[in-house]
């Protein structure tokens, strides 16, 4: 790798986007963040801000992201409305931005010379099938506007690796978590929703019995991931799991927050929502045997990391 090699990150001001800049950075590339601030958050990017060149660019503005790609070797997108209520409350817009940026993002790269696009996609494209754990051969289901705009998006990675070229690969993460996870919004997460709870000694709404299980990875190992795929020689619009590999129940996800907090305060079970699914957890061989990934991080150790970072967030707020 040539030090200093430019690298652009859409999405690069929010939670997964802000932890891949640093690493980037770490790994002495040149960083472009484009970012319109909508979900992602000035804050997130403060800390190396004189390191990168910050744009706040609509990804649709295909004109001005050509110009942006430019000399760029790998572009990782991210940008996204990313949350399924969101989806469901507002089709047209999360379409426009989810599908539309997406292909925008495509065309610039393809104009600019990028050599390979890493794009964001999600376990949701999984849907209720049932096989268990997910490989990435199985039929999606996608049940959720936001789950059929990521499975067209990795539709669209292989369509412009055949037709132009253009490399690209498709990572589906599975239940992210970590520093700079927003536990104050409305679309939280159930990690820093617990933490939240646990910490002011409030038994947090479990809903259903709890017995529905995640597989969830560590921030900072997506991170890694994105770094090893973009450094390999994968880009025909293939397709990963980015999990831990491993189901933890939302009961076990509970008790471990707990320990690690050291609280004893019990949750409260409500009525299970329509539409969750009941477990979800990867098949990761793929990745470890295609670009050398695994997860690093344990759940106790992420978790542990994770509430500190929101403890030292509300002192500074």
């Amino acid at each position: 790798m040539t030090k200093q090699e430019k690298v652009v990150v859409t999405g690069g001001a929010g939670f997964i986007g802000s932890h891949l800049v640093l690493e980037l950075l770490k790994n002495n590339y040149a960083v472009s963040v484009v970012d319109n601030l909508s979900s992602g958050k000035q804050a997130n990017i403060d800390l190396f801000k004189n390191d990168i060149e910050f744009l706040n660019l609509d990804i649709n503005d295909t004109n001005t992201l050509t110009r942006i790609f430019k000399n760029a070797r790998y572009v990782f997108h991210l940008a996204a409305i990313p949350a399924v209520p969101k989806s469901i409350e507002d089709p047209v817009k999360t379409n426009h931005a989810n599908i539309d940026g997406t292909v925008s993002v495509l065309i610039a790269a393809r104009d600019a010379g990028v050599q390979k696009v890493i794009f964001t996609s999600s376990a949701s494209v999984y849907g209720n099938s049932i096989v268990l754990p997910k490989t990435e051969d199985i039929n999606p289901e996608p049940l959720s506007p936001y789950a059929i705009q990521k499975l067209t998006g990795e539709l669209y990675m292989t369509a412009f690796k055949r037709f132009f070229n253009l490399e690209t690969v498709s990572l589906r993460y599975f239940n992210v978590y970590g520093p700079r996870q927003d536990s104050n919004s409305s679309y939280a997460t159930v990690i820093p929703l617990f933490i939240e709870a646990i910490k002011n000694n409030r038994g947090q709404i479990i809903h259903g019995d709890g017995q529905m299980t995640r597989d969830f990875i560590y921030v900072e190992d997506v991170a890694k991931a994105n770094m090893l795929v973009a450094e390999s020689a994968i880009g025909s619009g293939e397709i990963f799991n980015i999990a831990g590999g491993k189901p933890t129940s939302i009961n076990g996800l509970f008790s471990t927050i707990r320990r690690v907090l050291n609280v004893d305060v019990q949750p409260e079970y409500g009525p299970a929502r329509i539409g969750d699914i009941q477990d979800s957890y990867a098949d990761v061989a793929k990745a470890k045997n295609s670009f050398g990934f695994q997860a690093q991080v344990t759940l106790e150790e992420g978790i542990r990391k994770t509430a500190a970072s929101l403890s030292l967030a509300s002192k500074n707020s």
